[in-house]
């Protein structure tokens, strides 16, 4: 509270005062009293203003300061309330009262639509789980019915299945990734493992984009959740078959893994049509599709949206980098933890 702004807003009070101190002058003047007295009267009555606004002013200060430092802190600041103490003055109890109804407001408003997210990701998980089954119909009538119709279309409807089951993969992890920590397990993981289901599962699109799947020094073991880096991967790979340039003669993704003593650090290499270097600083923002988006209405600018959310939750750093024309390089590195390693040896040899 400054005191500045105090007394400007009390300006209204020290005219009032200063008026009232002439006219008592003039009266005390008009009835002859003597000057000594006049004086003597003047310097009480302005002491007396003094102390009366100082007591006011720091009597405030105390509250106003508190309520503006714990503000501050506070991240939800519709908590404020159960930091402060009810003040004694009058103003101070009435704005407390206010905000305390406010934030009690607030609080049910707040529960209520936490509730409600809460079934809705509830719904979302339930309808992805049973909308799997008659996607898994329609790929095993297709296979059962394979010599009864056209290999072409046959193939088209199987990229359009794949497809499919990549957007409800992203539905699924988008709405865990908002407790992501109630669901992914940290434990010693075989990065070539993950690499091969990755590579097992976009084989077809691979095969059917003449794109090389090259992968060396992968035999690595990261700390991380298996089936949630497995998404990822597969986001990433995804990408780089969807953004191939058929322009050129090659196209390939490569993987690659380096380790030293603090991290392993996991490279995924193509020679797509790469990413603009304006675009580049936003490609992981949601629904953030760039110029490539708008050339390709494929794109939704969530698979990498949601790739940098569950690294950020898995304690995991990524980057991109890109040439427009010749490459993309994305790189995530997993850290290492000694002492996570530590508790997880101690808590297996105890269960023996």
């Amino acid at each position: 509270m400054k005191s500045g702004k105090y007394i400007k807003d009390r300006l209204y009070s020290v005219c009032i005062f200063v008026a009232m101190l002439i006219i008592s002058v003039l009266m005390m003047a008009a009835f002859k009293v003597s000057v000594q007295l006049i004086i003597a009267e003047i310097c009480i009555m302005i002491i007396c203003y003094i102390a009366v606004v100082l007591a006011d002013y720091y009597h405030r200060k105390k509250f106003y300061d508190e309520l503006e430092a714990n503000i501050a802190a506070l991240e939800e600041k519709y908590l404020i309330t159960e930091t402060l103490v009810r003040p004694a003055f009058y103003e101070g109890q009435i704005f407390y009262d206010s905000v305390s109804d406010i934030d009690r407001s607030m609080t049910e408003n707040v529960k209520r639509y936490r509730q409600g997210m809460e079934q809705f990701k509830e719904y979302v998980e339930m309808w992805i789980h049973e909308i799997k089954l008659p996607i898994a119909s329609l790929t095993l009538m297709l296979h059962n019915n394979m010599d009864k119709c056209d290999k072409e279309f046959a193939d088209r409807m199987n990229t359009q299945i794949r497809r499919i089951n990549n957007y409800i993969e992203q539905i699924l992890y988008y709405v865990r990734s908002e407790n992501a920590e109630k669901d992914y397990i940290i434990n010693d993981a075989r990065l070539s493992k993950i690499i091969s289901n990755v590579a097992l599962k976009n084989k077809d699109d691979l095969l059917e984009n003449d794109i090389t799947f090259e992968v060396s020094n992968a035999d690595r073991i990261v700390l991380t959740d298996a089936k949630w880096m497995e998404f990822m991967l597969n986001q990433i790979v995804n990408n780089s078959i969807k953004y191939k340039d058929k322009t050129k003669a090659e196209s390939y993704i490569k993987m690659s893994a380096a380790e030293d003593k603090k991290c392993v650090v996991l490279e995924i290499l193509d020679n797509g049509i790469g990413i603009n270097a304006s675009d580049l600083p936003r490609v992981f923002d949601k629904s953030f599709t760039g110029e490539n988006g708008r050339e390709f209405s494929k794109a939704t600018g969530m698979g990498l949206y949601i790739v940098k959310k569950l690294c950020d939750k898995l304690g995991h750093a990524i980057t991109i980098e890109s040439v427009k024309g010749e490459y993309t390089r994305v790189k995530i590195t997993f850290y290492k933890n000694d002492f996570y390693k530590e508790i997880t040896d101690s808590n297996e040899s105890g269960s023996m």
